[in-house]
């Protein structure tokens, strides 16, 4: 039974091979299917068929299901409109998709024995990094040349440009690391102590009948910890939502820093 249970809490982040493929082509070319591809392309296969579901639902009344995916798609348009703006609904769809693609990918991750694509730092950085590339090749095709007036706060003495360029120039890289960071990070740090808890109580719930009433209390806390960190997998995809909202707004008004 002990092979049941995962010895270290590190190792259900280890991305393995659950199968793969050695082609005689182009060198021995290999296709290998991971534990993180197949629960990214599960993921990606559960936001399709819970919207295909609520969008072939012909009922006059809407059931609850389809009620809960307008009450998200109208949460999510609001917080374009006051991030963005209303002229900007048009990044609606790559807010919207990036909401359902963390938070769905943070819940799966809340299966036992499954595995949390957003703790990997190829998944949370990648998408980090690309954000802040998109976002400031945007920023470029608009404004041009005066997107570097971005890193010169409006009303700056010009002896204190040579000091604030490099701390503006610092704080605006440090996004391509921050959002996928923060990802990483809560949800890591989650699923360790879920797995940590989860091995301690199973080695008292099988150290006898006593032992067993005894350690119902700690698992009560424990299910509170399994909520609690369900909802941390709302707040987190939300969190890096807006903020993605919030460098778009940035790198289209330039926080209306520059002079018109």
């Amino acid at each position: 039974m002990s092979n049941l249970f995962i010895h270290s809490p590190l190792e259900q982040f280890e991305v393995i091979s659950l199968m793969h493929l050695n082609l005689p082509i182009l060198g021995n070319f290999n296709i290998s299917l991971t534990n993180f591809g197949l629960y990214t392309i599960l993921t990606v296969f559960l936001i399709l068929s819970m919207h295909i579901v609520s969008i072939s639902d012909k009922t006059l009344v809407p059931t609850r299901w389809a009620i809960s995916k307008e009450s998200s798609f109208a949460s999510l348009h609001g917080l374009v409109k006051n991030q963005i703006g209303q002229a900007n609904e048009m990044y609606l769809p790559f807010i919207y998709s990036l909401f359902f693609f963390i938070l769905i990918a943070n819940l799966n991750g809340n299966i036992p024995y499954g595995f949390t694509i957003t703790t990997s730092l190829v998944l949370s950085m990648g998408l980090s990094v690309t954000i802040f590339l998109g976002v400031t090749i945007l920023a470029l095709s608009r404004h041009g040349v005066h997107f570097f007036s971005f890193f010169v706060p409006s009303g700056t003495p010009l002896v204190l440009v040579p000091i604030l360029v490099p701390i503006e120039l610092i704080s605006y890289v440090s996004r391509a690391f921050s959002l996928g960071i923060r990802l990483f990070a809560n949800c890591t740090a989650g699923h360790v102590l879920m797995k940590i808890l989860s091995g301690f109580l199973a080695n008292m719930f099988l150290s006898g009948l006593l032992m067993f009433i005894v350690t119902l209390i700690p698992f009560a806390i424990f299910m509170g910890v399994i909520a609690l960190e369900c909802a941390v997998s709302f707040i987190q995809a939300y969190v890096f939502t807006i903020l993605t909202a919030s460098y778009l707004k940035d790198a289209i008004d330039l926080h209306l820093s520059a002079p018109p």
